[in-house]
């Protein structure tokens, strides 16, 4: 699995999200901004797990994503991330994500990795970034894959 190939699937997978009428396009990165566009949705840290199975046949990785959305209004903003948040639904980050896992027997993210599963969400919080304060919060995406390549 090549790890930059896949932190960039994930965020065009992440761009299929339908924001309510009104609300800002979500802006989708593989890497955290230097600047950030709300609603962000960007791939941040990972961890990775080397040789789950025999021979380098497969890795797991555990990417921490974030999305991050306006502040202005206290209630909206917690209504957009609540919605991105949802387990299913044409505004749902897990439901956009894991639609790239492709039909039964073909690899997930266009071939980047075997398969993938949005684990969790964590740390719906104010988070700081360049200087500015965003409500946000992480999603917790898990992919295997190939590990010899």
């Amino acid at each position: 699995m090549q790890i930059s190939a896949v932190r960039d699937a994930i965020a065009t997978a992440a761009r299929a999200v339908v924001l309510p009428v009104g609300i800002p396009k979500l802006t989708c990165t593989g890497y955290a901004p230097d600047a950030v566009t709300v609603p962000h949705f960007y791939v941040g840290d990972y961890s990775v797990n080397f040789d789950k199975a025999m021979r380098r046949s497969l890795d797991e990785v555990e990417f921490t994503c974030a999305v991050l959305v306006s502040r202005s209004d206290d209630l909206s903003g917690q209504k957009v991330l609540d919605g991105l948040l949802s387990g299913g639904g044409t505004g749902s980050l897990k439901a956009a994500v894991e639609a790239a896992r492709g039909a039964p027997g073909q690899f997930a993210l266009g071939g980047a990795a075997h398969d993938l599963h949005v684990m969790r969400v964590q740390s719906y919080r104010w988070y700081e970034h360049a200087g500015t304060q965003y409500l946000g919060a992480e999603l917790v995406i898990k992919v295997i894959g190939e590990g010899s390549t």
